[in-house]
């Protein structure tokens, strides 16, 4: 069974840089269109971007709350996804995951945890 774990986050101030990491314990190469999630407290899980598979070009996708900041990215050597974010915002401020883009899920990580404040 597939595990992942995010890491990369942190404490950032605004207009601020973090790079999020996501790896699973299995092969994901060519196999899933992954895609980076956020959950803020009190709030629903919110879809931040996706990314599919090298051979079909690896097609990308953001929500409009972070496109222009926000770049994701994938190495299947390494069974990793990728979340370069730019521009940090307060509004950024959340517990980062990755996961497929639709069902059926990998088991979910615990996250990493993204706080921008000054």
């Amino acid at each position: 069974q597939v595990h992942l774990v995010e890491s990369g986050g942190g404490l950032v101030q605004p207009g601020g840089s973090l790079r999020l990491s996501c790896t699973a314990s299995g092969s994901i190469a060519n196999i899933y269109t992954m895609a980076w999630y956020r959950q803020a407290p009190g709030k629903q899980r919110e879809l931040v971007a996706s990314i599919g598979l090298e051979s079909s070009g690896a097609p990308t996708t953001y929500s409009d709350s972070v496109k222009g900041r926000f770049i994701i990215a994938r190495d299947n050597a390494k069974n990793t996804v990728y979340l370069r974010m730019n521009s940090l915002k307060p509004d950024d401020t959340a517990v980062y995951s990755c996961n497929r883009l639709r069902p059926p899920y990998i088991v979910w990580g615990q996250g990493t945890q993204v706080t921008v404040s000054s």
